[in-house]
């Protein structure tokens, strides 16, 4: 978590990201700057509770599906967004999560979920967000799976070469450009001529 830290300071002293809003699953690390929730990381959580009773397996799935129902409006809200529609979707939140079903470990869940109600409607105050962080998570599969497939790296300067060349190609493929003709180009080799990464990502924001 330092490390992070770290990382987050320097990019905030520089003034690198302006006004952008972090969207995490909730890890610890992750919670800084203007945070948002994910809300498919939050129902992930409505699925842990082990019921015994019927009852109580009626009532996660109640919850289940009025939660998802409100990710859906959400989901619409956000392609045309409305601030007369805020107030309701508010209220709405907090309807369901103070739903108080008599199954301990679901109200407490539910509890627990209203107080970050702030984080969860992020996208209210700033629609342009996700409302998830599967884009983040696309990103990082390959990485994933290299280190499954690989075991892992050898030593420091490994995982930081590994880590740096799967980071460029990432970034080629979100601009639309070929990893390959820019491997070519900043290795002098004759082809395409691609200019740094960091100044055609300006040129987009």
């Amino acid at each position: 978590m330092l490390a992070e830290a770290g990382l987050w300071g320097c990019i905030c002293y520089h003034g690198l990201v302006g006004d952008i809003v972090i969207i995490s699953d909730d890890a610890g690390q992750f919670r800084v700057g203007n945070h948002a929730l994910c809300w498919v990381h939050c129902e992930r959580l409505l699925q842990k509770p082990m019921p015994a009773k019927a009852k109580e397996a009626r009532s996660v799935a109640l919850v289940r599906d009025l939660v998802w129902r409100f990710y859906k409006a959400l989901k619409i809200w956000k392609q045309k967004p409305s601030p007369q529609a805020i107030p309701a979707f508010r209220r709405r939140f907090d309807q369901i999560f103070s739903l108080r079903t008599g199954y301990d470990a679901l109200d407490a869940l539910l509890v627990r979920l209203h107080r970050r109600k702030d984080e969860l409607l992020r996208v209210l105050e700033r629609p342009e967000i996700p409302l998830n962080t599967n884009a983040s998570e696309n990103d990082l599969r390959s990485f994933v799976t290299k280190r499954k497939i690989s075991g892992g790296t050898m030593s420091r300067d490994g995982r930081v070469a590994r880590d740096t060349m799967l980071g460029l190609m990432k970034t080629c493929q979100k601009l639309g450009l070929s990893f390959y003709h820019y491997l070519g180009d900043r290795l002098g080799i004759a082809g395409r001529v691609i200019s740094p990464l960091a100044s055609i990502v300006a040129a987009k924001v």
